[in-house]
């Protein structure tokens, strides 16, 4: 079966997929007395798998030239057309709603981005899990396609360790054999992610529910948290019942999205070294330190308080910086509660620029964080290090073996490109919504959260809270090809574009 499902286009599989998760909200709307939203989702199901099948016995025999570059086109076909199947049963579901809200409330979670322009209040709890499992499956594709798809064309980061162009084919990949054939890989590393992914989120779900959380709602945050999409339901993560324990949950979660090696069940070749002697790991835990600290002692240095504070009012504050700067690292965007208490603590008005520079770094390499990507961060801090040692020791011999001086080297050079391709998207979507009448500071804060695909940004980015379902239509189409352009990364999409011959 598995083998039959391998041979058939990816777009045809994960249509299929798609119709197959839109059963999880009608059980659920089943479960809860709501048949309206229950036939709903069940009959949107029913059409994209009709629809599946259809186009599965119509292309049974296709078989592409370059198998690689065509699960790469298909991955880029899939955030095109996949959100308007998957805006289906939402239509559905609000017969009031535009196509175009449906459609970027789609790819918002399909992205993992986690933006609404929605009021949480009109929407039902199936239609959130809707938007939640939307998320959660966006992740686990993206999660996929890092190892199966990205990684054998050296791109998604893998190009800075490996030091080879994006878009070239590693040592090896060209052999023939099973575990080179790229449907029979990606049928490989789906059964490898899945369960760890899967068990994880049903670990953090429970987890939550222990400690006092709705049930919906918990199940709401712990596929937010997975997928970093952030998405919440009727009560925000904030507010809900599980409390600074379930903060705790929560945080050590944002682990699987700082490195691919805290994924339990992932046999890398770089799992030889302990976990904690992890590059991106270690870099993430200064960065989070760091500006925690930052935060917290300016209470005292900065903002002049030198008045004795309760040590419970301290804590409170220390805990509520460090979750939400873990959490917007991670591009999460989720807020503690105690975040309001943490603002008035370091006397900064709005902590919202130092946010936008957390998000802009991002999480680790093949992972469900988006950003530059800390990988890409580490390289070129190497690089700038072992510049700085031969202006001191012009004849000083680099240490670390070959494979840092090819992240120092190769690398850096990598990371540093897709920097600047970064920053020109970045610089492109802010003129588009310039175009378009957005003002400069609300279309800064909406250029980053879409291309770093953090939608929390927009209520804690600037100096007031900015609501999308406000924003035009053509606000919002710009911000759905962000999200695209930001949750497949620039490098992807060239290689696409570019002629492929010669690459290998």
């Amino acid at each position: 079966m598995l083998a039959r499902l391998a041979e058939l286009p990816l777009l045809v599989v994960l249509l299929g997929l798609c119709g197959a998760i839109s059963l999880v909200p009608a059980l659920y709307a089943l479960g809860a007395n709501d048949h309206q939203h229950a036939r709903d989702f069940l009959y949107s199901a029913l059409i994209l798998l009709v629809l599946t099948a259809m186009l599965g016995i119509a292309t049974a025999a296709y078989t592409p030239r370059d198998p690689a570059r065509s699960h790469l086109a298909a991955l880029v076909l899939a955030y095109a057309v996949l959100p308007f199947a998957l805006a289906l049963p939402l239509t559905e579901a609000l017969p009031d709603t535009t196509l175009t809200n449906a459609w970027f409330e789609m790819i918002s979670a399909f992205t993992t981005t986690g933006a609404s322009a929605y009021d949480p209040e009109r929407l039902a709890d199936s239609v959130h899990l809707w938007r939640a499992t939307v998320g959660w499956f966006g992740g686990f594709l993206i999660l996929l396609a890092a190892y199966a798809i990205l990684a054998p064309l050296n791109l998604g980061g893998t190009e800075v360790s490996s030091g080879r162009p994006p878009g070239r084919s590693g040592i090896g990949s060209a052999q023939v054999g099973r575990t080179a054939d790229p449907g029979q890989r990606l049928t490989r590393f789906a059964l490898m992610l899945f369960p760890a992914y899967a068990a994880l989120t049903v670990l953090l779900w429970c987890g939550l529910l222990i400690l006092g959380e709705r049930g919906i709602s918990a199940l709401l945050h712990a596929m937010g948290t997975l997928s970093t999409s952030g998405i919440t339901g009727r009560t925000a993560f904030q507010a809900s019942g599980a409390g600074v324990a379930g903060e705790l949950l929560v945080f050590l979660c944002f682990a699987f999205a700082l490195t691919r090696r805290a994924l339990p069940g992932i046999r890398l070749t770089e799992n030889r070294r302990p976990l904690l002697q992890d590059p991106e790991l270690r870099l993430a835990a200064l960065i989070i330190l760091a500006v925690t600290l930052i935060l917290f002692l300016r209470h005292w240095f900065v903002a002049g308080r030198a008045d004795l504070t309760p040590t419970g009012q301290a804590f409170s504050a220390l805990w509520g910086i460090l979750f939400t700067v873990a959490s917007f690292l991670t591009t999460t965007g989720y807020v503690s509660a105690d975040w309001q208490s943490a603002s008035l603590w370091s006397g900064i008005g709005t902590h919202g620029l130092i946010l936008l520079g957390l998000a802009i770094i991002g999480g680790g390499t093949a992972t469900t964080a988006g950003g530059v990507k800390l990988l890409r961060v580490y390289a070129l801090l190497r690089h700038g290090e072992r510049e700085l040692e031969k202006i001191i020791h012009p004849s000083s011999i680099g240490r670390g073996g070959p494979e840092a001086r090819r992240l120092r080297r190769e690398g850096a050079q990598f990371a540093w490109v897709f920097f600047m391709l970064f920053a020109t998207s970045i610089a492109a979507v802010l003129a588009l919504l310039l175009l378009v009448g957005v003002d400069f500071e609300p279309a800064l804060v909406l250029a980053i959260a879409s291309l770093t695909t953090t939608g929390q940004l927009a209520d804690v980015g600037g100096a007031q809270p900015i609501l999308y379902g406000d924003l035009a239509s053509p606000v919002k189409v710009i911000l759905g090809i962000a999200m695209v352009v930001g949750r497949l990364e620039t490098l992807a999409l060239l290689v696409l574009v570019l002629p492929g011959r010669g690459r290998r």
